[in-house]
């Protein structure tokens, strides 16, 4: 692969805003639209590189740099040749910069304090005090060595009003330019890979704020666009109308990327519509380990697709009694490899044995619904594009 990043715009629906591109990175191309399994601490929980390639993933969230600067540290990072190599992970990959730890762990104030240069974290073992900045996130990031690199931000809680969705949004619009310059120092891993920096939309709940934001990050001139903030994903009501507002300002080259989307297989059906290329969120994995598994049915509607399950929400809990003597799969027409050769009895009974095989079999269901959910939609807009 060429030692570069780009995004190309390959097709779009004619009745939505839904697209594929294509997007080249040092290890790999992606076409979207594209789910992105999170392995928060370098490793998607309970999957090998192999299951991941398995369901069809093609990129990954792999290593959050607080959690990677907290443990192993950056020395055991750069001594296995960064990230890739550390995990056995051979495509494409993304990283956040700690962005979102400012917004959850600041709400304690002995764990992690904002000021205008960044947070300070106490490191969770050793008590020793990590400084997360603008430059220190970036530098991080390269040695982590991930092919798309987030600028560091303050993730905008809802709770605040228009006041704090102000003061973060013009935090992360200052940390943004920090960033950029760290990275355009050197736009290379400290492996000598071609990254690419995305730059994220805060403002909260204000259309105003959100579009003005948008214009900002977009002067800004960098590889990609996230949309990000506590609503993204949290409320899917509130992120499509998130998206309606900034969608007309988005450049048709620049990968659009939503922070946190992907509780239900339908969630990113409703971002796609609306124009978004990637997403990632912890919940198929989470939710699989604690028994809650995807249940239901990929169908055409109204010249898209949507998934319909008898379930509210579209999963099953495979702890229930119920599936004790159950010899069907999860899903009838699923192709994964645990539906494929194991009934939701044999599950229910790992489940209960708490089984570490439980939790890989039920990782391996969840994100492949996931996955099929992608493939689906590109179909559909490859099937419904104008030629």
């Amino acid at each position: 692969m060429p030692n570069s990043f780009q995004t190309q715009f390959v097709k779009k629906h004619t009745k939505n805003n839904a697209r594929v591109t294509k997007i080249t990175t040092p290890h790999g191309e992606i076409l979207t639209p594209a789910f992105m399994p999170v392995g928060t601490r370098a490793v998607v929980n309970h999957m090998t590189p192999t299951d991941l390639e398995r369901t069809g993933s093609q990129i990954i969230l792999g290593g959050n740099t607080y959690h990677m600067l907290c443990s192993p540290g950056m020395e055991v990072i750069e001594s296995a040749g960064g990230m890739h190599e550390f995990m056995s992970w051979d495509k494409p990959m993304l990283t956040d910069s700690g962005g979102f730890q400012v917004f959850s762990l600041s709400k304690n104030g002995k764990i992690c304090k904002i000021d205008q240069h960044g947070a300070h974290f106490k490191h969770p073992d050793t008590g020793q005090i990590i400084h997360l900045t603008p430059e220190s996130s970036i530098t991080t990031q390269k040695i982590i060595g991930a092919d798309i690199i987030m600028a560091f931000d303050e993730c905008t809680p809802e709770q605040g009003g228009r006041e704090a969705a102000l003061a973060a949004m013009e935090r992360t619009h200052r940390w943004l330019l920090e960033s950029k310059t760290v990275h355009e120092k050197n736009p290379e891993s400290r492996y000598g890979f071609k990254q690419a920096l995305f730059g994220i939309i805060q403002g909260g709940s204000f259309r105003d704020l959100r579009e003005q934001s948008t214009q900002f990050i977009l002067s800004a001139e960098l590889d990609g666009i996230a949309i990000g903030g506590e609503v993204i994903g949290f409320d899917m009501q509130k992120t499509v109308e998130v998206i309606s507002w900034v969608r007309p300002l988005l450049p048709e080259n620049k990968t659009r990327y939503t922070m946190g989307v992907g509780l239900n297989p339908q969630d990113l059906i409703d971002v796609v519509a609306e124009g978004v290329d990637i997403f990632d969120c912890v919940a198929p994995t989470r939710n699989a380990r604690h028994g809650s598994l995807y249940y239901g049915k990929i169908v055409e509607k109204d010249d898209w697709i949507a998934f319909e399950s008898e379930e509210n929400p579209a999963r099953i809990l495979i702890k229930k009694s119920i599936y004790a003597k159950d010899e069907r799969p999860i899903m009838e027409d699923c192709t994964c490899y645990t539906c494929e050769n194991f009934s939701r009895a044999y599950l229910h009974f790992l489940f209960k044995q708490q089984a570490i095989a439980y939790g890989n079999l039920a990782c391996i269901h969840n994100i492949h619904v996931m996955q099929e959910v992608c493939r689906k939609m590109r179909e559909k807009i490859f099937e419904q594009s104008s030629p």
